[in-house]
């Protein structure tokens, strides 16, 4: 039955441990897949106490030394942000192996905590064990979110230095790093070093580009690309119509509609924005006629993005209109934020 609701996610609604205990009544020896399973089917409960009355079972029950039922343990504690209790478990191991020690570091980067995923990170260097490809990514992201350059620039030197392969995902993630600890710089340099460039460490670049308000640097990048996605077309629209400059965002709009990708909803959703935010009520209204002659918004997904723009650019009456006729969950989520005023 534990096995069934891990499977399942639970369906039946019947607390899991409840089923542990009854089966530990009628004389049931768990073994390492019980507690896996039993963690496994607990992991979206939330309910510290229930995992730690895991841990404590599995310790009376001779498991604390299994590699196994303590990484589905940890894994409990990590999915539910447990980071205390989750280190607890990681620091009693008596040796961990790669892929506890990353999603032990890769823990502290989700919870924002790049300080302590760094300073494990050097632990497990200190006691011998050599990062892959995965825990490579997951400290360049903490070396990022710490934005630390000089940081930044020795976990890239321990990265060439250890001959851990670079593959097109850790190139986008050091291009990340460096642009998120502000050198634009360093970025770009890595970009157009690294033998690993494929469409996403294009647009990586070009995104970092413009977030640094280098609109030429990031449109000489989109110039370059052997090939383009529909990304590389939504980032460099964006960036001109985020800047106010509307005729080239419709150039590009236009270039996107001949070639072999057409614009799509988060296009639309983005050039909306953008113009919302500058008042440009010619260009909205004209990405307004475009969404209805091709038909985009079969669905309503642009209804909120339309009135949030019309309202801004001062045509409330069009605003009401589109407000009117559209479905009651869009009317209850302009209401719920105020995007629209009467």
């Amino acid at each position: 039955m534990i096995r069934k609701q891990a499977e399942n996610g639970n369906i039946t609604g019947d607390p899991p441990l409840l089923y542990y205990i009854q089966g530990l009544r009628t004389g049931l020896r768990p073994n390492r897949q019980t507690f896996m399973y039993l963690l496994k089917a607990l992991v979206n409960g939330k309910n510290v106490n229930e995992g730690e009355e895991v841990h404590a079972s599995v310790v009376r029950t001779g498991f604390a030394s299994s590699e196994f039922v303590l990484g589905a343990l940890l894994g409990f504690y990590v999915a539910n942000g447990f980071i205390g209790e989750a280190r607890q478990v990681f620091d009693e191991m008596p040796q961990p192996g790669l892929v506890l020690w990353t999603l032990m570091i890769r823990s502290y980067v989700c919870l924002t905590l790049p300080g302590e995923a760094l300073e494990l990170f050097l632990m497990m260097r200190g006691v011998g064990v050599m990062p892959d490809m995965v825990a490579v990514a997951t400290v360049i992201s903490a070396s990022g979110l710490l934005g630390d350059l000089g940081v930044a620039k020795k976990i890239h030197c321990f990265i060439e230095k250890s001959g851990v392969e670079v593959d097109a995902f850790v190139s986008s993630t050091l291009i990340n790093m460096y642009g998120e600890c502000g050198s634009l710089t360093d970025a770009y340099r890595f970009s157009q070093e690294t033998a690993m460039k494929n469409t996403v460490v294009w647009n990586t670049t070009i995104h970092r580009s413009l977030e640094h308000n280098n609109l030429d640097l990031g449109k000489q990048l989109f110039d370059w690309m052997p090939e383009r996605d529909v990304a590389s077309w939504n980032l460099m629209i964006r960036g001109f119509a985020n800047v106010g400059q509307y005729e080239e965002a419709l150039a590009l709009f236009h270039d996107m509609e001949i070639s072999v990708f057409r614009p799509n909803t988060l296009t639309l959703l983005s050039t909306l924005f953008a113009w919302a935010s500058h008042g440009a009520l010619e260009a909205g209204a004209w990405i307004h006629s475009y969404v209805n002659n091709n038909d985009l918004n079969r669905d309503e997904p642009l209804d909120s993005s339309l009135i949030d723009m019309y309202s801004k650019c001062g045509d409330i009456a069009k605003a009401i209109q589109i407000f009117e006729e559209s479905p009651r969950t869009t009317r209850k989520k302009q209401i719920r934020n105020g995007q629209i005023c009467f």
